[in-house]
């Protein structure tokens, strides 16, 4: 699904999420345009944006088709 996508979905502005996650607008700003990876985000960040999106699994967070999609090796 993906970080923007969740936002979204739970009625959140950039900022309102930010400011539950201890992050900056302009930080998930940057997530969400694919300017920084998700992929990247430590797992203290990843799981208080799990928290406050209310998802279990923080592999929702990365884009269905983005760079932090790893396939498996044949």
């Amino acid at each position: 699904m993906g970080l923007r996508e969740l936002r979204l979905k739970r009625g959140l502005s950039q900022a309102e999420l930010g400011a539950k996650v201890g992050m900056s607008q302009g930080r998930v700003a940057d997530f969400e345009a694919g300017r920084r990876s998700v992929g990247n985000m430590t797992l203290d960040k990843a799981l208080a944006i799990c928290d406050a999106l209310r998802v279990s699994n923080p592999r929702k967070l990365l884009p269905d088709d983005g760079p932090g999609d790893v396939q498996p090796s044949e």
